[in-house]
């Protein structure tokens, strides 16, 4: 069940390595070990991985060091195992980016535990950010990555100025937008007050959007204000 995710083991201590790396392996992950804070590095650069289980005290690059690089450049688990255990040096990598710190001597069943509960705070975070890119309505959906929108499983094809009006109105599928918001967020420009401008845009999209499915409406003209989607 764990076997597709990754962690790596940064421990020079080469008994507490082997005996890391065996109770996870017995756990279902897959495991690599990094006996210094320079192969660390390497690893991350060569390889993914979806937790760290790190040291302080290493050769090399040193631990804090190492979270202060990979913060820089990666979101992933890391949780500190170390014999610093004076209360400045735990507030210090947490600071630095450390999600957790383990001190030693360490439990065995303490380790899996807090495994598995940052693996489990990731996966909700990643989960809600990869939502957040992708944005629904009715029967529509916007990638905001790959600039694609879908209408009842049909793709849609827009200019880049309709998809940011569309994008604008479904992000806050309540709100009103004033011909002033929408050119100012779209355009990023100042708006001088032609409404031709936009109400051209939002004709062409909705001409797209009925060519797909003519029986709903999806954009409401809010007389006197603007635009907002159709409840």
């Amino acid at each position: 069940m764990n076997s597709n995710i990754n962690i790596l083991i940064v421990e020079d201590d080469a008994d507490i390595n082997q005996l890391l790396s065996n109770i996870l392996i017995k756990e279902g992950y897959s495991v690599r070990s990094a006996y210094s804070g320079t192969e660390a590095k390497m690893c991350m650069e060569q390889y993914y991985y979806d937790l760290l289980l790190l040291d302080l005290m290493l050769p090399g690059i040193t631990g804090e060091a190492l979270i202060e690089e990979i913060r820089k450049i990666k979101v992933l688990p890391i949780i500190v195992i170390s014999a610093k255990t004076a209360v400045e040096d735990k507030i210090n990598v947490l600071k630095l980016g450390a999600d957790d710190f383990i001190c030693k001597p360490f439990n065995i069943q303490e380790v899996i535990a807090r495994v598995e509960a940052q693996l489990r705070r990731y996966t909700k975070f990643s989960a809600s950010k990869e939502q957040n890119r992708k944005l629904t309505y009715k029967d529509l959906t916007l990638d905001r990555d790959s600039k694609e929108v879908y209408l009842k499983d049909k793709q849609l094809s827009l200019t880049l100025i309709e998809f940011k009006i569309l994008e604008l109105l479904m992000s806050n599928p309540k709100r009103v937008f004033t011909r002033s918001n929408i050119f100012e967020k779209v355009w990023n420009d100042k708006f001088y007050g032609d409404d031709n401008t936009v109400n051209v845009h939002i004709s062409n999209l909705r001409n797209k959007l009925a060519q797909v499915d003519k029986d709903t409406k999806y954009i409401q003209t809010v007389w006197g204000i603007g635009f907002k989607l159709q409840e």
